[in-house]
């Protein structure tokens, strides 16, 4: 039988480098290459549910462009309470995602789309596609240690990179013929990018300002982050106060020395190179962006991740659109393949 495949993508984590998924979508986008189901992990997962929900890349890089990411750092609700279990809560990083991508259900979606989790008492992968996104989104992002684990029914569930960084075999039992796998995996190297200026980034901002969706966006950021305001400052206060004591004892160089946030996330991402190696393997065409210098939570650095994704992509399209004309005049036989649990 002969017929065109069903394409499907897969999206890494990464957290701020895996915002180099949406100049992926974007080239696919100018080049009408159609994705018919897409699976994601932790920052994937993020930009996958943005794009199943509403098919357009353009909305996404409009409001993560204008996006003041300072401001955005207002909405780390402190976990003062059990801080072991992480540090911190989460609930307004949900409230946020659902003023992005909307309290929908998988069923809603315009593509069909699966998130990845880690059940932290097993230690397996557990993919969700039913139910909340918003909360599969939210479990699919904690990194462990950073966020508290959200409950999923009966289980505890971090972020799915510590598993499977890049589902590419969770797409491909989904019923893709062809897998295209992003991968924005990659250790912070010694920071070289080229900033912007301040004119420029504010000059981006105005551009962007006029946005109805983004202004909307803003005002509900401002308002999470009024609750919890005064504990934020006493908490940076706190920080700051202990911060100046311990270099004045040791010195300035203590100031370059990795912060716990560092060793964590770093650490993360190697176990996650590691792993992304052997998850890429089955992958039909694998995009690699050079985002490797920006770092874990260098949101600010957006326009660059996405700049990059889009570039990184352009390089595989022609290999990319030749394994589809091909594959339009050969049978498509797909082979059986094991993937994790499903819920």
């Amino acid at each position: 039988m002969f017929k065109t495949p069903k394409i499907g993508l897969s999206l890494s984590g990464g957290a701020a480098r895996g915002l180099a998924h949406i100049g992926v979508l974007k080239a696919l986008e100018e080049k009408s290459i159609p994705i018919h189901m897409i699976s994601g992990t932790s920052a994937g997962a993020l930009v996958g549910a943005y794009y199943a929900k509403e098919r357009n890349v353009t909305a996404l890089e409009e409001i993560v462009l204008g996006m003041d990411w300072k401001q955005l750092a207002r909405l780390v609700d402190m976990n003062l309470k059990s801080p072991w279990k992480g540090f911190i809560q989460g609930q307004k990083v949900k409230d946020f995602l659902i003023s992005l991508i909307g309290d929908i259900k998988f069923k809603d979606l315009e593509i069909p789309f699966a998130v990845v989790t880690t059940d932290i008492e097993t230690m397996e992968e557990l993919i969700i596609k039913e139910g909340s996104v918003i909360e599969a989104v939210r479990a699919s992002i904690s990194m462990p240690g950073i966020f508290t684990p959200v409950r999923w029914h009966n289980k505890f569930l971090i972020d799915g990179g510590v598993v499977n960084p890049i589902p590419v075999d969770v797409v491909r039992s989904m019923g893709a013929d062809m897998v295209i796998a992003s991968n924005t995996i990659g250790l912070a190297q010694q920071r070289k990018g080229k900033q912007h200026s301040r004119r420029e980034t504010e000059a981006k901002l105005n551009f962007y300002i006029g946005n109805t969706r983004l202004s909307v966006l803003k005002k509900r950021i401002n308002n999470l982050a009024l609750y919890d305001k005064d504990k934020i400052k006493i908490l940076d206060d706190l920080f700051n106060i202990a911060k100046s004591k311990i270099y004045a004892l040791r010195g300035e160089a203590e100031a370059k020395a990795p912060n716990i946030f560092d060793v964590m996330t770093q650490s993360i991402h190697a176990m996650e190179y590691k792993l992304s190696k052997l998850a890429l393997e089955p992958a039909d065409i694998i995009i690699n962006p050079d985002i490797s210098h920006i770092g874990t939570f260098e949101f600010h650095r957006a326009e660059e991740s996405i700049s990059q994704g889009y570039k990184a992509t352009h390089i595989v399209l022609p290999k990319l659109q030749k394994k589809i004309r091909c594959s339009r005049l050969i049978p498509m036989i797909r082979l059986p393949y094991s993937h994790g649990k499903h819920r």
